[in-house]
């Protein structure tokens, strides 16, 4: 930390904002110290780092100064943070908050993500080093300490620095209106409430509105998403995140489940789950985990392997004998079918409506014949005629 010298927050002539992210802590080394809640910019020649109750507080640390930086992932309670290692400080370096430190490396500690983006960033920032190409306008300030002075310029540098100082201001409050979600995920859980409310309507009112209106309102819903969806960080990494993250997918499934036939491949699960999930991605392994805990929870869904080895969720209330039997139906209404021809007939996709006739043939109500132009399923003459 003794390589920071208080700033005034304001970008230099030549010097270019690359990025900022809030909700930064500072590291010396392994140790805490008291700036812990602020917004850290990226230019072209510095890494600042501003209070964010007090603005006047801020320092900055020239990128010349950074030798190497590397990624430390996040942990249960811990956040993500980028480690900064640092040369040592120079000799004429100006006034700063330490006077000295026995690390040769802070911590950028991000409490409210964004740490992949600021990374690749200042990784490119420190490979194309635009600060030697573009020396900045270096100007003198009134005073030093955590309430830097104004800087004093004249003339056209005075000018140019107004218009910079207008257009910093100007960025900040469009970072700010823009970047702050914390609000807008309170009203997470309203939006969610309020989608229950249009569905039930939809319902009610199910002959008084369009098909297509019906589909529009349904994208709607979905793209609303979850309002808490089950993370690692809330429930650990174990068993009990499992089971969960399990009766989470048993609500969201149920709905799409039954407009689909009771059957859903797990690859439809998985792309369905994670676009209702937003940014908290669910991995397959989780999903698959979770899913192998349906049946113990006695949740209305489970998880089934076919011979061939594609995996589904289907609900519990899924009769077999009936899907064979509306298979069976189907095909003799055509004569033959390929897989593919099944599949459109029915609606659903090819890789379920070909475990579907492969399920039907193990129960010998289909036969095959496996030919050149491709797999097809007839009746199965030989156990309906004698």
């Amino acid at each position: 930390m003794d390589r920071f010298a208080w700033a005034s927050g304001l970008l230099e002539i030549n010097e270019t904002l690359v990025i900022q992210q809030r909700g930064l802590r500072l590291y010396d080394g392994e140790e805490k110290v008291k700036f812990d809640t602020g917004v850290l910019l990226l230019s072209t020649h510095r890494l600042i780092w501003r209070d964010l109750k007090n603005h006047e507080c801020c320092i900055a640390i020239p990128l010349s100064q950074i030798v190497f930086i590397e990624e430390q992932a996040a942990g249960i309670g811990k956040s993500a943070k980028i480690v900064v290692h640092l040369h040592p400080a120079p000799s004429n370096k100006e006034p700063g908050p330490f006077q000295s430190s026995k690390y040769s490396y802070i911590k950028l500690s991000f409490k409210e993500h964004g740490q992949i983006e600021f990374y690749r960033r200042l990784s490119e920032e420190m490979t194309q080093r635009r600060w030697e190409n573009m020396p900045v306008f270096q100007t003198v300030q009134i005073n030093r300490g955590p309430q830097a002075g104004r800087i004093r310029a004249v003339g056209i540098v005075g000018i140019e620095r107004k218009l910079e100082e207008k257009r910093k201001e100007t960025d900040k409050n469009i970072s700010e209106a823009f970047e702050d979600l914390s609000k807008l995920m309170e009203k997470a859980k309203e939006m969610v409430e309020l989608s229950k409310s249009i569905a039930n309507k939809i319902k009610e009112k199910q002959g008084d509105i369009t098909e297509d209106e019906t589909i529009r309102f349904k994208s709607y819903l979905l793209s609303m998403g979850i309002a808490n969806p089950v993370t690692r960080e809330t429930y650990g990494s174990g068993t009990h995140y499992h089971m969960q993250l399990a009766k989470q997918l048993a609500g969201i499934l149920q709905a799409p489940l039954e407009e689909r036939g009771g059957i859903m491949s797990l690859t439809e699960v998985y792309c369905l789950v994670n676009r209702a999930r937003g940014l908290e991605l669910l991995s397959p392994e989780d999903l698959v985990n979770a899913c192998k805990m349906l049946v113990a929870l006695k949740l209305p869904l489970r998880l089934r392997l076919f011979d061939s080895g594609v995996m589904v969720i289907e609900l519990q209330s899924h009769n077999e004998e009936e899907m064979v039997a509306s298979a069976l139906e189907t095909v003799s209404e055509k004569g033959s079918l390929t897989a593919e021809e099944f599949a459109k007939l029915v609606g659903m996709s090819v890789l379920l409506a070909k475990e579907r006739l492969l399920l039907a043939e193990k129960m010998g109500h289909l036969c095959r014949d496996d030919s050149v132009e491709g797999l097809r399923f007839y009746p199965n003459l030989f156990m309906t005629q004698s």
